[in-house]
């Protein structure tokens, strides 16, 4: 499974961006991480084949993640940015559902978030 981001980007606080990761064989479980400057990689939001989501507290009710309907692209929908949402922001397949690094198969490479 290879894992490709795109959609990072500039934008002003209140703003809203939308992250795509995209694949050639959908993984069973995906999750946003992020790493702001100077901090380790969070989980951010998952979501199964199944279609069950679970959100960090940081970003509940802001964030949703979501799958396109022809099931090779996964969404990030970010809303009312803030300045500490900044970061590189990675998609991940997991092996199971979990917003944590030491559940991660496999990574992408990435895409840049700056909200100012």
């Amino acid at each position: 499974v290879q894992l490709v981001e795109s959609g990072g980007g500039s934008v002003q606080a209140g703003g809203s961006l939308r992250l795509s990761c995209s694949y050639t064989r959908r993984p069973n479980y995906v999750t946003w991480f992020r790493q702001g400057p100077g901090n380790g990689r969070e989980g951010v939001a998952c979501i199964g084949r199944d279609g069950i989501t679970m959100y960090s507290d940081s970003v509940k009710g802001r964030f949703t993640i979501s799958e396109g309907v022809a099931e090779t692209t996964l969404y990030l929908q970010m809303n009312d940015l803030k300045p500490e949402d900044s970061g590189v922001y990675y998609c991940a397949n997991l092996y199971f559902r979990s917003l944590e690094t030491r559940h991660v198969r496999i990574w992408g490479q990435g895409t840049q978030v700056t909200v100012s």
